[in-house]
């Protein structure tokens, strides 16, 4: 019976031990496949996670913020629809990193232990067409967040189509995000001139509603390309109108942020950007005012008469606004879904692109819901006790905003690849062991390339004698190469970027960018 009882003991313990996650073979790939984008030591982050002694110094924050669901930032329902370059974690990843924290964070065996990505601070555009650089900036003495909005001349006497834009942050740890447009009005270099420090401050907008949104960038964000044979047009008389949030603890410090822009001289299809559903032309039931100790929702609407091609969307409210959800109902009754963000987070918006462009056929109606809460049970409630909020573009005011990226359709719009990656909800164990079967804990393929970033000579750490096969996209989304059952690799002649590359093996999708430099 002793020994009996000491059998059951022995196994009840490994058993309980094998629930354990570790570092090595459980987390460590979770947090490179969703973190070190931001947390390294060139990322916007505040802190690296790019070892085991980072991740347990951070553990109580990381669990605070996994717990709650505030890190990765990713406010988007994705059930409601998928979008492209999604930064959240399955439940199975929230779980494991939970599990891994509760049972002390163990290290386990570092021969597990994936490779972590290489980060630098080499930019995407390298070879940019125009570059700009915002005038050094100290923040001054603030007791809440500053909006600055800083103008500057393109020198370019001709119109040109924007095929990319990369936002380079001068200070990473006090730009929260920032906004670029351009106006040719001259209305933003009045408000510039008046200001006798750099820039000028303007929350909500940028002083002016002509100013026409260019992109957007937060933490964690991509540089913006368009699709191959378009553009956003940007005229000649035009001035970039640079909006950057500075969050209350910037007080003191320095930044000096820079935009690059990628043109093209071929005839392409115009991008436009606006707030195609507004506060101001397409709501059904203003004014938006919110009274105080009052919970209430708007509703937008827009007839679109002509087949259109959405490629982005970009939904903007304040700190009263609880959730944003577009939608369009075609003549045929259809519902097209666009966005659902149910749990608004004023300090973490930003502008979606769809994994694929999305047709709006003639005669579809877009319809926009937004709800504010202005009672004190919101904790960003501005005042306390509540005031009646209407229509403005400070903070303490309100907007209901959802910005569209769209142009005439053409057939096949919809065919265009943006994103291929395919979040795998379910994960085995995380392992390294490249010699062996891998599994679909791997979210991305990251861990499978080396080096990355390269000069176009890498290789797949997979077995020679394994089935798969590799597809490696551009930025435009156009499938540039493919190749069955190779590990060796020479895209010495392919330019320099950033490449989506997709491992098909088995029932298995693993998907990663490739920095070619």
């Amino acid at each position: 019976m002793k020994k009996l009882i000491f059998a059951f003991s022995l196994c009840l313990s490994l058993s309980l031990n094998a629930q354990k996650p570790t570092w090595a073979d459980d987390v460590a790939c979770i947090v490179y496949s969703h973190c070190t984008s931001c947390h390294n030591p060139n990322g916007s982050g505040p802190f690296s996670l790019l070892n085991f002694n980072d991740a347990v110094s951070h553990s109580s924050g990381i669990k605070y913020q996994v717990e709650n669901k505030l890190m990765p930032p990713w406010p988007v329902d994705n059930n409601y629809r998928r979008m492209a370059h999604e930064r959240n974690l399955s439940e199975t990843e929230i779980n494991t990193i939970l599990a891994w924290i509760n049972n002390g964070a163990t290290q386990g065996n570092m021969a597990n232990a994936p490779t972590p990505p290489v980060y630098n601070s080499a930019l995407v555009i390298t070879n940019p067409d125009l570059k700009l650089k915002l005038p050094t900036y100290t923040v001054p003495t603030i007791t809440e967040d500053l909006y600055r909005c800083f103008v500057l001349p393109t020198g370019q006497s001709v119109q040109k189509f924007i095929t990319g834009i990369e936002i380079v942050p001068g200070n990473k740890n006090i730009v929260h995000h920032a906004q670029v447009f351009y106006d040719t009005t001259g209305a933003t270099t009045i408000l510039d001139a008046n200001d006798p420090n750099p820039g000028y401050t303007s929350a909500g907008g940028v002083g002016t509603n002509a100013a026409v949104l260019l992109g957007t960038w937060v933490p964690g964000a991509s540089p913006i390309f368009v699709p191959t044979g378009m553009g956003k047009r940007l005229p000649p008389t035009a001035k970039i109108v640079v909006q950057i949030h500075y969050p209350e603890y910037a007080s003191g410090q320095t930044d000096s942020t820079k935009v690059h822009f990628l043109f093209t001289s071929n005839s392409v299809r115009n991008i436009s950007d606006a707030p195609i559903l507004n506060h101001s032309t397409t709501i059904i039931d203003g004014p938006l005012f919110i009274p105080k100790n009052t919970v209430k929702t708007f509703h937008e609407e827009f007839f679109v008469p002509v087949n259109a091609t959405i490629l982005n969307i970009g939904p903007h409210g304040h700190l009263l606004c609880k959730s944003m959800k577009a939608y369009g109902i075609t003549l045929a009754g259809d519902t097209i879904k666009l966005i659902n963000i149910p749990a608004w987070d004023f300090h973490w918006q930003g502008s979606y692109d769809f994994k694929q462009p999305v047709k709006i056929p003639a005669g579809t109606t877009l319809y926009g819901v937004a709800t504010y809460d202005n009672t004190i049970a919101n904790p960003e409630n501005p005042h306390d006790p509540p005031q009646d909020v209407s229509l403005g573009e400070a903070t303490t005011d309100e907007m209901m905003l959802f910005y569209f990226s769209y142009l005439a359709y053409k057939p096949g719009d919809e065919n265009i690849v943006v994103d291929t990656f395919q979040h795998q909800p379910h994960h085995n164990n995380c392992t390294s062991s490249y010699s062996t079967s891998i599994n679909t804990y791997t979210s991305t393929a990251s861990q499978l390339i080396y080096p990355n970033p390269s000069t176009g000579l890498f290789q797949l750490k997979l077995p020679s004698n394994s089935d798969f096969e590799i597809i490696i996209y551009n930025h435009l989304g156009q499938k540039i190469f493919s190749s069955k059952n190779t590990v060796n690799f020479d895209l010495s002649s392919f330019p320099d970027g950033i490449y989506n590359v997709s491992i098909h093996q088995n029932n298995n999708i693993y998907n990663s960018k490739l920095i070619k430099e």
